[in-house]
């Protein structure tokens, strides 16, 4: 065994290969720069500073991330609505609004999001403390919810208020995310793209559907006779057959 650094170790393995040991954790790296990046975990290190505000990092590339918020860069752009991101991984997050694709799904109910975020607040709801965590009430009817800004938006049904109005024909909405959608009937922009055959549409629901003409899923389902359907409003008008 050689010497490394003061909280490492050099230890040959079997195949004559050397490896970094961490004395710390016993953890092993193949070369010295990660097991050096991983000692900083348990020191505390943090050697890269921001010029701008002091903030100190533990790896050079989350400094190099960091430093894009104060210059405004950013250097991964969206194909196909040139939409400029800090991230690579906000980029890759945007792309499944164009795409529809929803890979986190979840185990106890199989209900699928676009972002892991959306997944970890949903999971939220299947556990115990959900309740006791939805601290913020609605006066007027007595529903909770569990941030501020879910209550704020949920009070506008009661209000009527539309804070969020169009710059081009003065429509009034009550959520920025409908304002966005009602901009691009004036825009004519349509974000939302089918991979399978580049039709574009204006919402993300429009696509969702248009991927059932695909794929051949009939997700919406009769209780009384069973007839399956592709769009909810299909199965809504065949339900009025029953009554």
């Amino acid at each position: 065994m050689e010497e490394g650094t003061p909280h490492s170790h050099i230890q040959t393995n079997t195949d004559g290969k050397k490896e970094f040991h961490c004395t710390w954790c016993n953890k092993r790296f193949k070369n010295a720069r990660t097991l050096s990046v991983h000692i900083r975990t348990h020191t505390g290190e943090k050697p890269f500073q921001c010029a701008w505000c002091n903030k100190a990092f533990k790896i050079f590339s989350d400094l190099h991330r960091h430093v894009r918020i104060h210059t405004g860069e950013k250097p991964f752009q969206c194909s196909l609505c040139n939409k400029s991101f800090r991230q690579s991984s906000h980029l890759g997050d945007h792309m499944r609004v164009h795409t529809g694709e929803k890979p986190f799904q979840c185990i106890l109910c199989s209900k699928k999001f676009s972002r892991s975020n959306y997944l970890n607040n949903h999971m939220q709801k299947h556990t115990p403390e959900h309740a006791s965590n939805r601290k913020y009430l609605c006066a007027r009817c007595g529903k909770t919810f569990v941030t501020s800004c879910d209550l704020s938006r949920h009070e506008h049904t009661h209000t009527g208020t539309k804070p969020f109005q169009c710059t081009v024909c003065n429509k009034a909405c009550s959520q920025s995310s409908h304002l966005d959608e009602h901009m691009r009937m004036h825009t004519g922009e349509k974000p939302f793209q089918c991979t399978q055959c580049n039709k574009a549409f204006p919402k993300s629901s429009a696509l969702s559907r248009h991927i059932l003409a695909h794929t051949g899923e009939k997700p919406f389902q009769c209780i009384l006779c069973g007839k399956k359907y592709t769009d909810s409003r299909y199965l809504n008008n065949h339900m009025q057959k029953h009554t």
